[in-house]
């Protein structure tokens, strides 16, 4: 379970640290290596291999290829896929593609998301707050049912 935010920096290679406080949630069957991909907001999206493997178990199996729109968004998610492990300084190359969908330059925000990791330009997410006129106790209502 991926819980926290985090404000780090991109190398000029493309290379992001994972923070530690999200690397101790991995479990030994990730082996060090993450799935990551385009998300559905303008954020990459990162699994560990065990959880992608149950994403894809789980939920990629069970599309319809024969299905246009299904077929469509199995493309769409898997076009932009890359994997790689953490190196001996708990960094994950991003890809120059990943990195440019995200409009990701120099910062980012790293977010603790439950089973994946999500990395956001810190503009562009704090613009996705303020656009979508979050209010955490509104939305908390809604979703929680409170």
């Amino acid at each position: 379970m991926f819980i926290g935010s985090f404000k780090y920096s991109v190398d000029t290679k493309g290379r992001v640290s994972i923070p530690a406080k999200l690397r101790k949630y991995l479990s030994p069957e990730a082996n060090d290596s993450f799935v990551m991909t385009r998300g559905t907001e303008k954020c990459i999206d990162l699994y560990p291999f065990d959880g992608w493997k149950e994403l894809v178990a789980k939920k990629l199996n069970e599309l319809n290829t024969f299905d246009p729109k299904e077929a469509t968004f199995i493309r769409l998610f898997l076009q932009e896929a890359a994997e790689d492990k953490l190196d001996s300084q708990s960094r994950l190359l991003i890809p120059k593609n990943l990195l440019e969908f995200a409009d990701i330059k120099r910062e980012v925000f790293i977010l603790g998301a439950i089973k994946k990791i999500e990395i956001w330009n810190p503009e562009i997410y704090d613009n996705y707050l303020k656009e979508n006129n979050v209010s955490y106790i509104d939305i908390a209502k809604e979703v929680m049912k409170m």
